[in-house]
């Protein structure tokens, strides 16, 4: 038996030596697969850093002596187009590019940076209607601008098609139209291409922005959970809506899209404060005039706050008064801050 047991060993043992040349193959697959996933956290650990805030100002001045605009930088609407342009190309050049639509490692695998993409592109989007549909219109019955008609729907194409049109590429064409647009703004031979800093204007641009906080301050806040009474046809006696809903109900964000819409109020509020920063620049004299440059000043410290460094590794979902921090909470109190700065500068923009 036992000689029978060693002849048995011996062919076993033959056996792994013939098998040994795939053996190491297979070693070799594991560890290059071990160096691409730690190089693939590494690479998505640099492609999840947020983009630094850039000087609104400066970048006008600079794009104006690239373009041969120098002495046109002061025009109105070139800082607010510009700073658009700048915040597109942001989107769409930093680490990484433009991770939403990503199919592959490591992009696949990120959600918090293309959940601020989509901060970032709402307010692209909300400002280029609010420029097609108001700003560069003297009333409600003159026309377009050609390449406003071009650059809104260019920013509000899906955000995620990966190919056969991608996303970015279909972004890069609303860029193009953008700079055309700001390019006849500054084009003494042109006249077509207008940019009416009216209080009407802003107002209404704002009045969008309130809505986008307003929205974001709720989904935030319900990261903990919230019993919400039904206030939607209060104040009107005689409204009616198109379903039942329960005079209250429960509401919460689901743990796992907790992150994502953090990340997406840190990208709205990204965009907006340079945006904000382009609009009192185009918008002085309306400002001045109301008595308001203070107001819009409060507007963007309070977002400023929504960009301080965060040194959790995660974002942390304790209870309001519970012995863990709430990210969402704090973010949900500085969002609701400057949607109440904005509400109060509309009001003011809005008096005689």
């Amino acid at each position: 038996m036992l000689k029978q047991l060693g002849a048995k060993v011996a062919d076993q043992w033959d056996n792994l030596r013939d098998l040994m040349p795939g053996s190491m193959m297979g070693k070799v697959i594991g560890s290059g697969l071990a160096v691409y996933l730690v190089g693939a956290v590494g690479v998505g650990w640099y492609w999840s850093q947020e983009p630094d805030s850039f000087s609104v100002a400066e970048n006008a001045r600079a794009e104006a002596q690239l373009h041969g605009h120098t002495d046109k930088a002061g025009t109105i609407g070139y800082a607010t187009t510009t700073t658009l342009v700048r915040i597109a190309e942001t989107l769409l050049d930093k680490p990484g590019g433009y991770l939403a639509n990503d199919r592959l490692p490591p992009g696949l695998w990120l959600d918090n940076i293309p959940s601020w993409e989509y901060g970032v592109l709402i307010q692209l989007r909300d400002m280029s209607r609010s420029l097609r549909k108001d700003i560069s219109r003297s009333q409600s019955q003159s026309t377009e601008d050609k390449d406003l008609t071009i650059v809104e729907p260019q920013f509000n194409f899906d955000s995620n098609s990966w190919i056969l049109p991608s996303s970015e590429g279909e972004y890069r064409q609303g860029i193009k139209a953008l700079i055309r647009y700001r390019d006849r703004l500054v084009d003494d031979n042109q006249s077509d291409a207008q940019f009416y800093a009216r209080s009407d204007n802003l107002r209404n641009w704002l009045m969008d922005v309130e809505t986008r906080l307003g929205s974001l301050s709720q989904r935030l806040s319900a990261s903990v959970g919230k019993s919400q009474v039904n206030i939607d046809l209060a104040g009107d006696p005689s409204a009616t809506q198109s379903s039942y809903k329960p005079d209250q109900q429960e509401v919460k964000t689901p743990w796992s899209e907790i992150d994502d819409v953090f990340y997406e109020a840190r990208g709205t509020a990204w965009a907006l404060i340079h945006i904000l920063k382009a609009v009192e620049t185009d918008f002085q004299g309306v400002l001045k005039d109301k008595n308001a440059e203070v107001s819009l000043r409060q507007i963007i410290r309070e977002l400023e706050a929504t960009q301080d460094a965060l040194w959790s590794p995660m974002i942390l979902n304790g209870s309001g008064f519970g012995m863990f921090a709430n990210h969402s909470l704090v973010m949900a109190s500085y969002i609701s801050r400057a949607n109440a700065a904005i509400i109060d500068l509309r009001e003011l923009l809005s008096r005689g």
